[in-house]
């Protein structure tokens, strides 16, 4: 849960992404003169009393590091996160198509400004039998406003109250799928501050030295108890899960430090807001001209990699938005398609010729400077591919495979002229940070862009499909980043024990009550 530079494959993990949190309620104006727009309705989920439960013990095991605790705000631990969705709700959930299901939001409005939205909460309780208030709902999210794991999503609200029995959330600017970014955990903080209360289908239970998981009162679920395996180390989880002690895992399987699980298990893959992209060079170099860039981005045989490099734990896209989401535009994404002769014909629209030694315009040779940090063997292969790809039109590629500190280094000087990046985005896919932002560093700068963006950001319903299809239309046009794919994550749960799991990024234990185990 940290943050770092986006310009490396996994190491360039901004962690835009996995932090959502706002909530908002009723009819009220704060701080903002526009009036408050009709409520609208969020899904209301059924609320689950705490009544004691017999309990059950089962084979079904999950990992944990219990010494770092379980707050599902402050806490990093990746384990322990992943147990979160189990334990707590938040105003809204996401499916797997990135759009915000209502948990703990009744309903909610917004004013005529989008700057101040309300929410109010369905009746739900903790797992001490206390009601849910707008206080803890409040308190959560500013505790969330200043986390390590949150603050750079939320970066955009100004304040957070709890007024009348409602969330006031303000915005310093409009945000038309702000319930996108509030799936944060709402908690009831207690005298330990690595356990606070949650409003979850499971709480933590401790029998002696033993740590589960009791389902709550009404709850529906397979299991009644889930057993807790403490590990402390990456070859703890790995030799845990061959060895059949715990029933699945989360991870990523093209990262970095990918675990090498061995054993007889299936994988199921969920989509995420993980990027990966070609950064480009837009102040100086043979990249400062659009019709070069269109080129570039239509050398990237962006199936035929996820195919063959990511072994299909990816899903192409040509624009910064998931395919899966409502407002990815097929007809502006096909535009940039893979289409080696399109690109030669925009190479010489921009003055290049190609001659014995390669492209030249008059006596200057088409050079390219790429970029990939050597951490990631599938990174390197990506950019590898794509240089082969530039070089059979004629272009002068110089591949600089380099360690992280100094690709970050490079991509500060703005010494290159392609880089290879990734990046976690919002769930609101907002591309702010890689046009206009941190990740910025091929300096792009276009107002029209820069309009569009913001009025994209500030729509919602079928007005935001309109504004990201204008977006994304001049997108095509400017190509500021060359997007190749969207990373998948990946549930691996021990063969035949589990089946009808229907991971998301935000809780691999999504639709729970439809899991069939087998239990020996």
């Amino acid at each position: 849960g940290g943050f770092s530079l986006p310009a490396g494959w996994c190491r360039i993990t901004i962690i835009l992404t996995k932090i959502l949190a706002l909530s908002l309620g009723g009819a009220l104006a704060v701080g903002g003169p526009a009036a408050p727009s009709p409520l609208h309705p969020a899904y209301t989920a059924t609320p689950v009393p705490t009544a004691p439960v017999e309990e059950r013990k089962t084979d079904f095991a999950l990992p944990c590091y219990p010494a770092v605790g379980f707050h599902p705000i402050t806490g990093t631990n990746r384990l322990n996160l992943t147990l979160s969705p189990l334990l707590y709700r938040g105003l809204f959930r996401l499916n797997g198509r990135f759009e915000p299901v209502g948990e703990l939001c009744r309903e909610y409005a917004v004013s005529e400004d989008g700057l101040v939205w309300t929410f109010r909460l369905t009746s739900a309780f903790f797992s001490d039998g206390s009601p849910l208030t707008a206080k803890e709902a409040a308190a959560s999210l500013n505790t969330a406003r200043k986390s390590q794991r949150y603050r750079e999503r939320l970066a955009d609200i100004s304040k957070v109250l709890e007024e009348e029995g409602a969330i006031v959330v303000t915005l310093s600017r409009a945000n038309g799928a702000l319930p996108a970014l509030l799936d944060v955990p709402i908690v009831k903080e207690t005298d330990d501050p690595n356990r606070p209360l949650g409003t979850g289908i499971y709480y933590l239970r401790d029998e002696g030295d033993k740590l589960f998981l009791q389902a709550r009162a009404g709850a529906v679920t397979p299991l009644e108890t889930i057993d807790l395996r403490p590990v402390a180390a990456s070859d703890d989880l790995i030799y845990a899960f061959d060895a059949g002690e715990i029933a699945l895992v989360d991870t990523d399987l093209t990262s970095t430090n990918a675990l090498g699980y061995s054993g007889r298990f299936e994988t199921t893959d969920y989509a995420t807001t993980a990027l990966v992209y070609v950064g480009c060079n837009t102040r100086s170099g043979v990249c400062k001209d659009p019709l070069v860039r269109q080129a570039v981005a239509r050398v990237a045989d962006r199936e035929g990699m996820t195919k063959r490099l990511l072994a299909g734990h990816a899903v192409a896209a040509a624009l910064p938005i998931h395919p899966a989401a409502a407002e990815y535009d097929g007809e502006a994404a096909a535009e940039l398609r893979y289409n080696k002769e399109e690109a030669a014909g925009l190479l010489t629209e921009a003055g290049w010729s190609l001659g014995e030694e390669g492209l030249a315009r008059g006596r200057q040779q088409l050079t390219i400077k790429f970029l990939v940090n050597q951490d990631n063997t599938i990174k390197m292969k990506m950019a590898e591919e794509l240089s082969s790809e530039l070089e059979e039109l004629g272009c002068a590629v110089t591949l600089e495979r380099l360690p992280w500190d100094d690709y970050a280094a490079a991509l500060k000087k703005g010494d290159f002229d392609l880089y290879l990046g990734e990046v976690v985005l919002t769930a609101d896919f907002d591309p702010k940070v890689l046009l206009d932002g941190a990740l910025n560093y091929g300096g792009f700068a276009d107002k029209e862009t820069d309009r569009l963006l913001e009025l994209y950001r500030a729509a919602a319903g079928e007005e935001r499909k309109q504004a990201a299809a204008e977006l994304w239309e001049r997108f095509v046009q400017v190509v500021p980043i060359i997007p190749l794919c969207f990373k998948n994550g990946s549930l691996l749960t021990q063969w035949g024990r589990v089946s009808g799991a229907a991971p998301t990024q935000r809780d691999v234990f999504a639709g729970l009550e439809n899991w069939r185990l087998a239990i020996s």
